[in-house]
């Protein structure tokens, strides 16, 4: 598939798929600006990006686990949405949930993205079939 993108800012870089096509799901996304986020911040990094997405496909932004396992850095609104309508740059809005300030660099990996395609439904009202499970919710599966 190919996908236009265009870069709002000369430092950008293209979405990179850090072990390839065939191995990686995402690809990473990276900062154009040198910030800091305190703990308990949120911020929303510019990537310098902005893409044209094909109509029932959207882009998720989702953390990086290792951002998430060793600064404790995630990303606030995950899986974030970018619409196939959106021209705007794309901003990754990133909360820090640890107990140091985190800095961030122009160039540095800050999340990855996945295009996705999804369907358009209609809703049906009716009466709803019956299942295994039911009515039951959280907690129903009986697993800690």
């Amino acid at each position: 598939m190919t996908i236009k993108i265009k870069r709002l800012n000369e430092a950008a870089k293209l979405p990179t798929y850090m072990h390839g096509p065939e191995s990686d799901a995402g690809m990473d996304l990276r900062s154009i600006e040198d910030v800091t986020i305190a703990p308990g911040q949120t911020y929303a990094v510019a990537t310098g990006l902005a893409i044209e997405l094909p109509p029932g496909f959207e882009a998720q932004v989702r953390p990086r686990s290792g951002l998430a396992f060793k600064h404790s850095i995630t990303v606030c609104n995950a899986p974030g949405t970018i619409d196939p309508s959106y021209r705007g740059e794309i901003k990754v809005i990133l909360h820090n949930l640890g107990q140091h300030a985190f800095v961030i660099q122009p160039g540095d990996r800050i999340a990855q993205m996945i295009v996705a395609r999804y369907e358009a439904i209609e809703w049906q009202e009716s009466d709803l079939g019956a299942s295994n499970r039911g009515e039951a919710g959280f907690g129903s599966s009986g697993v800690k």
